[in-house]
């Protein structure tokens, strides 16, 4: 199916360089350290982008650009790059194709990145490790795949490493996943003795030259004598699968009839497409083996923009509106929607956009529907990682990146104006850590506000906020491994020295008995003096009702003007509290007798009065100190479920409930807030990465009392002790 035979599409317009039907956007994703890196880097090699290979223990990877991925040997940030490729056989045969492909993280604190790189891809490569199979992580990336309906392939990489199984990994897909996984390759020999694939739609087998170290020289074979039989088996079981998505090929198997390949190829990209169906290739991305056939099967089995269901958009005021789109360059409507932002040290804001459909040229107006405002496109750019290239136009089905656009977040649609209409952004889950950050210097606190605000447009699950108890800027994310990359980056990109630690938390206190106080300001020094003298009776208020001052006094012994200071001495008092300094809830203060003078009386003096009278009066109510207390939901598999519970317990932790359903666990607590720092961390060193867990504030409760001496002695807000 070349150029020629091929009836190209009228959506694409002349102009375009590669049309729809050969272009494809494509991710890779994965557990961590499961190759995703790796095998992009062999991706890029072996199509010309690059000319040396880069290696991600080296820090060379061309993908993994940021200093700090380079140094961790982790990917932090999606990574876009373009190459081009072009098969040797099958229906796309001697047609140059442009691939679009973005390398995703795999460490669960950068799950946004993924999510946001899977809405807008066509397809997707899933990469498992031979020796482990599915992992946590995968499982978190299969369920985003679903959810955004990604046609997928799964490549078993590390086929090279001791224990590697290859045939357990596609059973792994099966039984955890769910995932309809058959081989369209089968390995030659494994660990060391990794020799070659076998390709069951033409089979016949690729065996590598063991002189190249590159991978690029390799040559097609007979299959050996002892494969012919497992072949045969593997290859009937694909047939077999595939009958339930293609009539006719199913009708010629049953009559024994002669496959041709490329009906086989056809079928396999059918059946992929309804999402039922994964094809699975082995190799060893490291040792350079089997990435060609994964780039062949990209091209042959994996969709096109124009084979996926028109793109959903909303109508701007009636989201019960429904509009289906479809990538085509000549429409008058431009349709895009920008994933991801980042700021760049040469040109500034970058804005990564996929266009849906329309056309759009360097200097054309866009249309925001959220901020209701206009903005001009200034550069287009393809990105290869950190390498750009400056373009004049983006035709749909493209990801690029836009410069000039000001005001906007992730997840904005980009139209032309009149378009009304609005794309469904991604969705991204709640923060679930947090900690204080301060500057080292008065002369750095504007360059973190520039640089937290900056970074919080960057990246939808990172928060900034500011406690309004204790004056701190808390920023929350992902994971502690997430916090520390924001940190290194404030230093490394915004050149600021910032020192982070566990967020004070918000203690209150408040009061359990009746009592009553009196307060006395009486000062004479020659002239005019201070006269103040209130009585007051405190009791504790119902729970979330708050603070009432009440008005008691008969008989004028304080006159009506000096009442307002009274309760105004009252509520400031109650800001620090005579247990360990903090804020006291829920009690009410009656004010009931009094004396003033004729002459010296003020309302600065009644103010110190009413303190006063709330200090002597709380001491004797029978003060206490409350804690907050979340409610938290832990998700873990079942095998996990006790030593889960167990660590709740030790956190001063009351399980609520327990339910469990196809094997998941599911666990209601309240905890409080003050042991739950790292919790995130903890809970995943649990269950081997399996558990997620969701936190909300619930209420306060009172502070045991081995807790409490702890916390009045390291509280800076404590009164002073005599």
């Amino acid at each position: 199916m070349s150029t020629a035979t091929l009836e190209l599409s009228p959506a694409n317009a002349p102009e375009r360089r590669k049309p729809l039907e050969f272009t494809r956007n494509i991710g890779i994703a994965a557990h961590i350290d499961a190759g995703k890196t790796t095998t992009t880097e062999r991706v890029l090699y072996y199509s010309g982008v690059v000319h040396k290979i880069g290696e991600v223990h080296e820090g060379t990877a061309v993908t993994d650009w940021m200093e700090q991925e380079r140094e961790r040997g982790i990917t932090i940030t999606s990574a876009a790059i373009s190459c081009q490729w072009t098969t040797k056989d099958g229906p796309y045969a001697g047609t140059e194709q442009r691939i679009n492909i973005i390398d995703t993280p795999g460490h669960v604190d950068f799950t946004a990145e993924v999510e946001r790189s899977l809405r807008v891809l066509d397809g997707a490569i899933a990469v498992f490790c031979a020796v482990a199979g599915v992992q946590p992580q995968s499982e978190t990336v299969w369920r985003q795949m679903n959810k955004y309906h990604v046609p997928r392939m799964a490549f078993i990489n590390k086929m090279d490493r001791t224990g590697a199984d290859f045939y357990a990994a596609v059973d792994s897909i099966k039984e955890k996943l769910k995932g309809n996984a058959h081989p369209i390759y089968l390995p030659i020999g494994a660990e060391d003795q990794l020799r070659g694939l076998i390709d069951l739609v033409e089979m016949r087998a690729a065996i590598y030259d063991t002189s190249d170290q590159t991978g690029v020289a390799f040559s097609w074979e007979e299959i050996p004598a002892d494969m012919q039989d497992k072949a045969q088996q593997y290859r009937e079981q694909l047939i077999e699968a595939l009958a339930d998505f293609d009539d006719e090929l199913a009708e010629k198997y049953l009559e024994g009839g002669l496959l041709e390949a490329n009906h086989i190829k056809r079928a396999i990209r059918t059946a992929t497409l309804t999402l039922d169906f994964i094809p699975v290739i082995p190799g060893s991305a490291f040792k350079n083996k089997g990435v060609q056939m994964m780039m062949d099967a990209v091209v042959d089995y994996l969709p096109n923009p124009l084979d996926l269901p028109p793109m959903k958009a909303f109508d701007e005021d009636d989201e019960s509106k429904e509009v289906g789109i479809k990538p085509d360059d000549h429409s008058k409507n431009v349709m895009g929607l920008a994933f991801k932002l980042w700021s760049d040290p040469f040109v500034g804001k970058l804005v990564f956009c996929r266009l849906y459909c329309g056309t759009l040229r360097k200097g054309d107006t866009l249309y925001n529907p959220r901020t209701r405002k206009r903005e001009r496109v200034s550069r287009l750019m393809v990105l290869k990682a950190d390498a750009r290239e400056d373009i004049d136009v983006a035709f749909s089905g493209d990801i690029f990146a836009i410069v000039g656009l000001k005001d906007i977040v992730t997840g904005d649609t980009l139209c032309t104006e009149g378009a009304d209409l609005v794309l469904e952004p991604p969705s991204f889950p709640e923060p679930v850590i947090s900690m204080s950050i301060e500057p080292n210097s008065k002369a750095d606190q504007e360059k973190l506000s520039i640089g937290l605000q900056r970074l919080a447009e960057e990246d939808p699950t990172f928060r900034v906020s500011s406690n309004e108890d204790t004056g701190q800027t808390i920023i929350a994310g992902m994971g502690e491994l997430h916090l520390d990359i924001i940190r290194d980056r404030l230093f490394r990109e915004f050149k600021v020295e910032a020192k982070s630690g566990k967020p004070q938390i918000a203690y209150r206190e408040s009061i359990t008995g009746k009592a009553e106080g009196e307060g006395k300001f009486i000062r004479q020094s020659g002239g005019r003096g201070q006269y103040g003298h209130a009585v007051i009776k405190l009791e504790p208020n119902e729970k979330g009702k708050g603070i009432e001052v009440v008005n008691e006094i008969v008989g004028g012994v304080i006159p009506k003007e000096y009442i307002k200071p009274t309760t105004d001495g009252i509520v400031e008092a109650s800001q620090n509290g005579t247990v360990a300094g903090y804020p006291v809830v829920d009690f009410i203060a009656r004010i009931t007798f009094g004396s003033f003078h004729e002459v010296d009386s003020s309302e600065a003096a009644f103010k110190m009065a009413g303190i006063f009278a709330f200090k002597d009066a709380m001491a004797k109510a029978g003060p206490i100190l409350l804690e907050p207390i979340m409610s938290v939901e832990v998700t873990t598999p079942e095998e996990h479920q006790g030593d889960v519970v167990g660590d709740i317990n030790r956190r001063r932790g009351q399980i609520q409930g327990m339910e469990t359903k196809n094997g998941v666990a599911i666990i209601t607590a309240f905890v409080p807030l003050e042991t739950m720092f790292g919790y995130a961390t903890d809970v995943r060193s649990l269950t081997k990465g399996r558990a997620s867990y969701a936190m909300t504030p619930s209420h306060f409760d009172q502070v045991p009392q081995n807790v409490l001496k702890e916390i009045v002695e390291t509280s800076s807000r404590a009164p002073a002790r005599s």
